[in-house]
Order: C-alpha cells, then sequence, then structure tokens
C-alpha cells in the first residue's frame, strides 16, 4: 500500500550543498519502487546532482505538479544554481543564499498548497553564519517563514514517537528551567498536531518524570510534585488524555508503549536515547507546530561521508515516508 499522496509532490530540499544531502536523495529515488515512495521533487542545482551520479535520469521541471509524472522515470527537480562547485565535504558560505532559496521555496509551495509537505536535508549553520544567516538554527527559520512563534521537536520512527520539553541544553540548565508553563504549551501543540497531522481522534501522551523513579515521592526529587504535577492537571482540565509523571526505566518498553501514542520527556537524552536505540538509521526529526509539514532525517551533513558512497539514506527514506503518511492523514494529500 502507498504511503503518499496522490496528486500533490512531495518537496526535498538542498541541504549543505557539500555534504550528504544530495547523494540520499538520489539513493531515495533509486530506492522509489522498492520503498514504495511516495512521489517527491528535489529544489536543488541539476548539474551537481549530474555530477554526484551521472547515470541517474534527472528532469528539470516549473512546477511541483510536473513531478507527480516525472517521478515515475526521472528525478524531478525544481532548479536553482549554486554560485560555486562544490567540493564534497568542503563548504563554501558562498552557496549559502542557494541553501537558503531551497527552503524558501519548499516552504512557499507548501504554504500555497502545491506540495503535500517538506523534507529538509540538513544545512551546516556555521557555514550559514559565515553567509549572513541569523537565525539560530533550521527550526528556528522555518518557524519565521511560518510565521509562529513556537515549535515542538518530535523524533519519531514506527515503534516510538518522542518530544523532549527542553532541547539544546545541558542538563543542569534542563532541570533549572524546566517550569509548568512550558510542559503545558509543549503538551498542547503535541495534543493538537497529533490531531491534525497525524489523524489520531485522541491523542494519548505519557510524561515523564526528571528524576529517577519520578521523584519517588519526593524522595528523589521534588520537580515531579511541583512542576509537572500541576502542568498535567491543567492539561488533564483541557480534556487532553495524558499520564504521569512515569519512570523514564519503565516507560519505553515493548508493553508500556502500546499505552501511549507520544512520550512527553524532560530533557534531550531522555527523548533522543530510546528512538535512536530502537531504530537508530529509521529515526525522523519532525517538526511539530508549522502550518505545513516537516520532517528531516534524524542525522547531520556527514561531511566526512560526502562523496564517499558510503552515506546510508535510510533516515531520509523514512522521513520522506512519514511526510507522506502525515499528508495523508491530514489531507494534505489531496
Amino acid at each position: 500500500m502507498s504511503t503518499g499522496p496522490t496528486d500533490r509532490p512531495l518537496l526535498i530540499t538542498m541541504g549543505e550543498p557539500a555534504g550528504i544531502g544530495g547523494e540520499i536523495a538520489l539513493a531515495a529515488w533509486q530506492n522509489r519502487h522498492t520503498k514504495d515512495l511516495a512521489p517527491f521533487a528535489l529544489i536543488d542545482d541539476p548539474d551537481r546532482l549530474s555530477a554526484i551520479a551521472p547515470g541517474v535520469p534527472i528532469q528539470s521541471i516549473d512546477t511541483p505538479a510536473q513531478a507527480m509524472e516525472a517521478f515515475q522515470t526521472a528525478l524531478p527537480v525544481l532548479p536553482l544554481s549554486l554560485p560555486v562547485p562544490v567540493a564534497p565535504g568542503r563548504p563554501d558560505p558562498k552557496n549559502g543564499v542557494a541553501v537558503l532559496q531551497s527552503i524558501e521555496t519548499a516552504v512557499a509551495l507548501c504554504r500555497s498548497g502545491e506540495a503535500a509537505a517538506m523534507v529538509t536535508n540538513p544545512i551546516h549553520k556555521g557555514i550559514l553564519y559565515q553567509a549572513g544567516f541569523r537565525h539560530p538554527g533550521h527550526t528556528e527559520y522555518l518557524a519565521e517563514l511560518g510565521e509562529v512563534d513556537r515549535t515542538v521537536m518530535m523524533l519519531a520512527n514506527d515503534r516510538l514517537r518522542a518530544v523532549p520539553v527542553t532541547v539544546h541544553v545541558s542538563l543542569r540548565q534542563a532541570a533549572a528551567t524546566l517550569d509548568r508553563d512550558t510542559i503545558v504549551d509543549t503538551c498542547r501543540i503535541v495534543h493538537r498536531d497529533l490531531i491534525r497531522w497525524f489523524g489520531l481522534a485522541a491523542p494519548r501522551l505519557a510524561v515523564a518524570g526528571l528524576n529517577p523513579h519520578a521523584g519517588e515521592g519526593g524522595a528523589l526529587g521534588t520537580e515531579e510534585e511541583s512542576v509537572i504535577l500541576p502542568a498535567l492537571d491543567i492539561l488533564r482540565q483541557e480534556g487532553v488524555d495524558v499520564v504521569g509523571p512515569l519512570p523514564g526505566d519503565t516507560m519505553f518498553h515493548e508493553e508500556a508503549r502500546d499505552r501511549y501514542d507520544v512520550a512527553i520527556c524532560m530533557y534531550h537524552d531522555q527523548a533522543l536515547i530510546p528512538v535512536k536505540t530502537l531504530d537508530f538509521h529509521g529515526g525522523v526529526n519532525v517538526t511539530l507546530g508549522l502550518p505545513f509539514i516537516r520532517t528531516s532525517p534524524d542525522h547531520g551533513t556527514a561531511f566526512d561521508l560526502a562523496g564517499t558512497g558510503k552515506a546510508r539514506p535510510d533516515s531520509l527514506i523514512a522521513a520522506i515516508r512519514m511526510a507522506a503518511r502525515m499528508a495523508v492523514a491530514s489531507g494534505q494529500a489531496s
């Protein structure tokens, strides 16, 4: 059974051209039949793609709609030009404008309804900063383009969805900054988007504790009593199906996962370790809170693998498949 939209394609952004994005996108297209992938188009420079894989047919298109037919026999590409040639593993800030243009084009086409969803290849923030990029990261840029104040990162594979309430901060900072309102706001976005994008009528949220054994009644920490439980009370009053706080060491085994649709975790590793342990190569980064569907492979630019032919497309393929399922579940497929 196809995972994909029937009348509009997905769009894949260029990402950092000196990284592995082009290689894994080409590999994904070559696996389109065995992986039953929905039609997609790449927003990229056709010349650099031809240089990566001379034997792969590439077809430049003018509109996303043209990708639906082209996809069967060639990789559809919405063309943009790179200012300078690309050397694998050696990024050049002069190409930063094209990287950002690829992202902006994908957002605009998703918001106009011409594309069903976007899948973003990894960027390199350091190189973009040299090109004048002023955002903390990829997701913050998408939030501005999507005109939203807050987004939520969800890591997912076919066996687990997990959301960290605090993300790229130290463990000490995570404990110090965790508060009731942040937990409530995170869960509200997750609850809404599991309905909106995943088609779940009544999402079940399982919330982890911060401390060992979820604080063990205050003996091992008080954040569960003072911060997490008050947040859950508010959510329950709003009709959210939420349980917790649960001990982090017992909520990720198979029987426990059957009892919820998403795990809400208090810090980065509490969410990412179980996802990556269950399926390291199939992990997908989903951005919730945006007015369009965005997924991304759960890895970086991998400069050390660029040009070697060793980069695995598994995570990008998983991101394509998840974006397609979200589009179908949300009605974006038609």
